[in-house]
């Protein structure tokens, strides 16, 4: 499995990498912008990823945009919907207004509150049959 893991915070973004790794190759994005660089590369070179795990609130272009953005790069590739990356949002913003854009505009497959916990994360990860 490719991961691309999006977090703008260093320690996040290390806690992500670790508790990801045993499950696939992980490649790391600062911000927005690097996150849709990054994925389109990807695709064009064949080699898509099959989880995307983004916070949304970051700087340059949060979460939200980019997985737009992602959509609309998969769309333009002709990628169906059944293959489309699975994407979760990972933020400290627990608020449902939040967790609906995510759901419903932008296509989010899951969405997970920080603090992180690795049950939660590994139950994510089972419900959407990336992991057994």
């Amino acid at each position: 499995m490719r991961i691309l893991i999006v977090e703008d915070e260093f320690t996040s973004r290390k806690l992500l990498t670790a508790l990801l790794t045993d499950f696939g190759e992980c490649d790391t994005a600062v911000d927005g912008v690097e996150c849709v660089d990054a994925f389109r590369v990807a695709l064009s070179e064949g080699r898509p990823y099959d989880l995307v795990c983004m916070d949304i609130m970051m700087p340059n272009k949060d979460g939200h945009q980019a997985l737009k953005e992602i959509r609309s790069i998969e769309q333009e590739m002709g990628v169906q919907p059944s293959s489309e990356a699975k994407v979760i949002m990972v933020t400290a913003l627990n608020d449902p207004k939040t967790v609906v854009k995510a759901y419903y505009k932008g296509g989010a497959a899951a969405y997970l509150p920080k603090p992180i916990e690795v049950e939660s994360l590994h139950a994510i990860l089972r419900d959407l049959a990336l992991i057994d």
